[in-house]
C-alpha cells in the first residue's frame, strides 16, 4: 500500500482503491474498488496491519486465466511478476503443502473464510 502525501489522510475509499490495484496488478483481476468489501484486519507478529477485502467470488479456471494473462503481460515488458504462482486452497490443512513462506496471518483468514463457508 502506498502510503498518504504529506498532509494527506487515508480514507476507506483511498484504502479500497489501493486494493482494488494490487488486486489487478497481482492477479489481473479487474474489478473496481466499489465491489471490494473490507473482511478482516489483521495485525502481524512484526507489528503490521493487513486489511483483507473480498471480491465477487469467481471460479477457479477465471481467476488462473487472469492470473496467467497479468504474468505473461509483464514477461512481455521485460519484468518479471511479483508473484511467481499461485495457489488456491480450500481448507487450512493445505496450507502446510504449500512451499515458500507464509504470511502469519494467512492460516487465520483461511480459517475464517472456510468456516463461513460451512456455516
Amino acid at each position: 500500500m502506498e502510503p498518504p502525501r504529506a498532509g494527506e489522510g487515508l480514507t476507506e475509499a483511498d484504502l479500497a482503491g489501493q486494493a482494488a490495484r494490487e488486486l489487478f496488478e497481482e492477479l489481473g483481476l479487474d474489478g473496481g474498488a466499489e465491489e471490494l468489501r473490507l473482511w478482516a484486519v489483521t495485525r502481524g507478529e512484526n507489528g503490521s496491519v493487513g486489511l483483507t477485502y473480498r471480491a465477487a467470488v469467481l471460479p477457479e479456471a477465471a481467476v488462473r486465466d487472469a492470473f496467467a494473462a497479468a504474468a505473461a503481460a509483464e514477461r512481455a515488458q521485460g519484468r518479471e511478476p511479483e508473484l511467481d504462482d499461485i495457489a488456491l486452497v480450500s481448507s487450512p490443512r493445505e496450507l502446510e503443502f504449500l512451499s515458500g513462506p507464509h504470511a502469519d496471518y494467512l492460516e487465520p483468514l483461511v480459517r475464517r473464510f472456510t468456516d463461513q463457508l460451512e456455516d
